[in-house]
């Protein structure tokens, strides 16, 4: 996985240039299939985003997304742009964050109706929690929609195959009847959600500025130019949402750096003749009684081990071919560094270690090993 990476799809040109014009650096990347993604950086932070049209309807958004997702392993996707709005309360221009997708098109035919079928895919925990943040604190707000200061909404989307431009149709009642807390509706969201489910349950978060009130009056709001300005505030709030799921990224050195006095102590007591051993909460590495002596870690030799652990997991097919080559080229990094030997070096180091690491991850023992030789390598440094 790229920690530092998010994927952000649109479903129109529009909705893309809002994105685009948040990036800088940008550069044309193409997947081997023709489909043209463009990568870029947002602000200083190092956060880099992968940024895709998909085109209209939830199938075509489906195989894009999953064609992004394999192409560059992000720390999320955001889908980003216009959509109807269903409530008198969320106003045109306003942005509505995903809390679920609803699928909302499933049904089964009986001979006293249509039945709904319904399908949902829920936001992570972790991505609603950052979310929700911003949208309490109005951290995304920048020069572009200050003046305008749309309101954020938190709820459900529906997302179906039609534009609904109607209050009173059938579609519309159908709508209202099984999907009443739906804030809003648009077309591909359901598609990238499962994309995303498919995929080790990555976090996807669907945002959506209102650019119309799906009740009829699509062409007048239209003319009114709604549409730019939604996809305008709903990308500000998704270039917001980007730096902020990578810069808390719950990577094992943040983990690190949380408040030891949350970290639990015990306390043991030992009368008569009886002595007390090890005393422990987690133990990383090894243990030993008495007066321990740590061994020094011969660095070059344990990148080779590693090389070879690494290179086994992926004939067993536990890593495939695609990690395998970028964990390659850490591992080469690793060993360079690791033949200079100099405080520099150590400090390069500790950083492709993690990034391996990042890679890794779904291997238990792999991950277990690097972050015994990254703290090896941190207490030498």
């Amino acid at each position: 996985m790229n920690n530092d990476l998010v994927v952000i799809l649109t479903a129109l040109n529009l909705e893309y240039t809002a994105i685009r014009e948040k990036l800088t650096d940008v550069q044309v990347h193409w997947h081997q299939a023709d489909t043209r993604f463009e990568m870029g950086s947002l602000g200083r932070d190092g956060c880099r985003v992968a940024i895709g049209l998909v085109g209209k309807g939830n199938n075509s958004a489906a195989v894009l997304a999953e064609r992004a997702i394999t192409e560059f392993s992000p720390a999320a996707v955001l889908f980003v742009g216009v959509a109807g709005g269903l409530w008198p309360s969320v106003k045109l221009g306003d942005v509505v964050v995903a809390s679920q997708v609803y699928a909302y098109h499933g049904g089964t035919s009986k001979d006293d109706g249509l039945k709904a079928r319904p399908r949902a895919w829920e936001i992570s925990h972790r991505a609603a929690q950052i979310a929700q943040h911003l949208i309490r604190s109005e951290q995304w707000l920048d020069g572009s929609v200050v003046a305008d200061r749309p309101t954020v909404h938190f709820g459900p989307i529906a997302a179906g195959e039609v534009v609904q431009d109607s209050s009173v149709s059938d579609h519309a009642r159908w709508v209202q009847q099984h999907y009443n807390d739906a804030l809003a509706i648009e077309m591909e969201a359901a598609g990238v959600a499962q994309a995303g489910h498919l995929n080790r349950a990555l976090p996807v978060v669907v945002i959506r500025g209102i650019s119309d009130r799906a009740d009829g009056t699509k062409a007048s709001t239209d003319e009114q130019n709604w549409q730019p300005r939604a996809a305008a505030h709903a990308a500000a709030f998704a270039a917001a949402l980007a730096r902020q799921l990578v810069t808390e990224s719950p990577t094992e050195s943040r983990r690190e750096e949380r408040n030891p006095e949350m970290r639990p102590t015990f306390n043991n007591v030992a009368t008569g003749n009886a002595q007390v051993g090890v005393q422990a909460g987690q133990i990383f590495g090894s243990v030993s009684a008495g007066n321990p002596s740590r061994q020094p870690i011969d660095i070059r030799t344990a990148v080779a081990e590693l090389r070879s652990l690494i290179r086994t997991a992926n004939e067993a097919g536990q890593l495939d071919d695609e990690t395998y080559k970028a964990a390659e080229a850490e591992l080469n990094e690793a060993a360079d560094c690791a033949a200079t030997d100099t405080a520099a070096s150590r400090g390069r180091l500790v950083v492709a270690l993690k990034r391996l690491r990042g890679l890794v991850t779904e291997v238990a023992e792999l991950a277990a090993r690097l972050t015994s030789m990254i703290t090896a390598v941190k207490e030498v440094s």
